[in-house]
C-alpha cells in the first residue's frame, strides 16, 4: 500500500516495487541504517508513519456507514456509524439538537472502555449528556480500538513498536475524531475532557478549532 500511496501522491500510475536494502552481512537495513544509506546516496526518504500522518491530515479516511435514532435520558439523539480503511469496527457519533453553523459546539471525544463504561457507570458520558441538555446541542464521539476496552499497550503484541502505538492512539483520539466532526459539519468545539484524559493538541491540524475546554466528571 505504501508503494501505491507514493505513486498516487506523485501523480503516477499506482504501480510500484517493494524491496528491502541489505547490509553487507546479509541482514536487513533498519531505521538508522536506512537513514545513513539515504544520506550517503543523496536519496530522499520517508517513513511509513510519515506517509500515514500525511494522508490522515489531507485525506478523508472515514465513511459514514449508517444513521439511526438513539433514545437516551435527555431525549432522542441522532446516531451515526463510521468505518475507516484501517479496521472493521464501527466508530459512532451521537448528536443532540442541531449542529447549526458548526461553531462552538460542545463536544466529548470518548474512547470506549468496557470496564469503565459498563462497570463504572459511564460517568463522563452521562455528565456530557447533561451538559448537552443544558446547552441545547452537543456531540458525543465514541472512538473504539479493535477490541473496545483492551488497553492500548496490547497492540504491541501484534508486533508494533511503541512509536506506532502512540501514533495509533493519537490518530484514534485526534485525527479520527476530527474527521467525524468535519463530516457532521462541525468546525470549532468546546471540548469536554476528563482531568486524566488526553491533551488534544494538534487537532487544529485536522481542521477543527478548540475554542475552549471544560472538565467532565469521571
Amino acid at each position: 500500500m505504501a508503494c501505491v500511496d507514493l505513486c498516487r501522491l506523485a501523480g503516477m500510475p499506482p504501480v510500484g516495487v517493494l524491496a528491502e536494502l541489505m547490509n553487507d552481512d546479509g541482514t536487513v537495513m533498519r531505521g538508522p541504517e536506512l537513514a545513513a544509506f539515504g544520506e550517503r546516496q543523496k536519496l530522499q526518504h520517508i517513513s511509513i508513519a510519515e506517509l500515514i500522518a500525511y494522508r490522515q491530515v489531507r485525506d478523508k479516511l472515514i465513511e459514514r456507514a449508517g444513521e439511526f435514532p438513539v433514545e437516551t435520558e435527555i431525549g432522542t439523539l441522532s446516531g451515526y456509524a463510521f468505518l475507516t480503511p484501517f479496521d472493521q469496527v464501527y466508530h459512532m457519533a451521537f448528536v443532540y439538537g442541531h449542529i447549526g453553523d458548526g461553531k462552538n459546539v460542545l463536544t466529548r471525544l470518548h474512547r470506549a472502555n468496557i470496564i469503565s463504561d459498563v462497570f463504572g457507570g459511564a460517568k463522563p458520558i452521562h455528565h456530557a449528556l447533561g451538559r448537552f441538555k443544558a446547552e441545547g446541542r452537543g456531540v458525543l464521539i465514541l472512538l473504539r480500538d479493535g477490541t473496545a476496552g483492551v488497553p492500548i499497550v496490547a497492540i504491541s503484541k501484534l508486533g508494533k513498536t511503541p512509536s506506532d502505538e502512540a501514533r495509533t492512539r493519537q490518530w484514534r483520539a485526534i485525527g479520527l475524531g476530527a474527521q467525524i466532526l468535519k463530516d457532521l459539519g462541525v468546525n470549532s468545539i468546546r471540548l469536554l475532557t476528563s482531568s486524566h484524559g488526553i491533551t488534544y493538541v494538534g487537532i487544529s491540524g485536522f481542521g477543527i478549532e478548540i475554542v475552549g475546554t471544560e472538565p467532565v466528571e469521571g
